[in-house]
């Protein structure tokens, strides 16, 4: 069946309507990260760059390391950011631009997200690394999909609703939770690296718990998720897009993990002196993971 010319919207230059970005721009294995600033910041990495691409808040650069073919990609902040990129990305394989249809054969991308978070733990220290296991998200965007949950998924899902139950957590939200790829979990298990359950929320202030001079409706909220444990996985960090990308790319067939330099502390109120130096460390650790794999699905 054909998609209408406002569902999917093209560019004169027929590119994708946010991106500005073509079928041929963009690799397989795509970095995601939150500020536009840090796609150089990545990319610097690379041995050559052959494209480049800015609209709006989304900056696009591909290149190489080697003979791995790399894009990395800034998403801006917040799920509602993450739903225009995953569904973008996967229009620009999976769709046939000048027949409107979807391909017979589709491509699954791999999709990192290199980005920073705040500790939800108190052992865990500032300038640590920390992989998101699973996710769960307090946004409210994977209620808007049909989504059909994995076991684990849907154990965790089952689990995490009973305890709002039981802890009576007064949020109006509907947590809807996600799990990142095995593959990728298996890719990025590194030594020194923590793992968790990351903690995706709406917004950066109050939806996580911090007080400026608007009071929050519910100042406590987050002390009640420390009890929770989950196949020995705790709540260990907050941030805001995490939930989104593993959803829609578990809803869309594509393989993506979350990596958080993790820059706060928030039960020891405290934050990495050199934000920068943690950010970096993780972009060249991840590359070099990246760039040693043996074979890439």
């Amino acid at each position: 069946m054909q998609i209408a010319a406002s569902e999917l919207i093209l560019n004169p230059d027929g590119s994708i309507y946010h991106l500005h970005l073509r079928p041929e721009n963009i690799a397989q294995t795509i970095i995601t990260v939150g500020d536009p600033d840090r796609v150089a910041d990545v990319s610097k990495h690379f041995d050559r760059i052959e494209f480049k691409t800015q609209k709006r808040e989304f900056v696009t650069h591909t290149g190489y390391i080697g003979n791995l073919r790399l894009s990395v990609i800034s998403t801006g902040i917040g799920t509602d950011n993450i739903d225009i990129v995953l569904n973008e990305l996967d229009a620009l394989v999976n769709i046939d631009f000048e027949t409107r249809t979807v391909k017979e054969k589709l491509t699954a991308l791999n999709l990192i997200r290199i980005g920073t978070s705040g500790c939800l733990r108190p052992e865990i220290p500032v300038d640590s690394i920390l992989v998101s296991a699973m996710s769960m998200g307090m946004d409210g965007l994977l209620s808007f999909y049909k989504r059909k949950l994995s076991p684990t998924e849907a154990a965790l899902q089952k689990e995490v609703e009973a305890f709002f139950r039981t802890e009576s957590i007064p949020l109006s939200v509907h947590p809807q939770v996600a799990a990142a790829s095995d593959f990728w979990l298996n890719a990025f298990d590194k030594e020194g690296w923590h793992r968790g359950i990351t903690i995706t929320a709406t917004g950066f202030y109050a939806p996580q718990s911090r007080i400026l001079r608007a009071a929050s409706a519910y100042p406590s909220f987050l002390d009640q998720f420390e009890s929770f444990a989950f196949n020995k996985l705790r709540f260990t960090n907050l941030e805001m897009e995490t939930a989104g990308i593993y959803g829609m790319a578990n809803i869309l067939g594509h393989q993506a993990i979350s990596l958080n330099a993790l820059l706060a502390n928030r039960p020891n109120g405290t934050f990495s002196k050199d934000p920068k130096a943690i950010v970096d460390k993780l972009i060249v650790e991840s590359l070099e993971i990246l760039s040693a794999l043996p074979k890439i699905p």
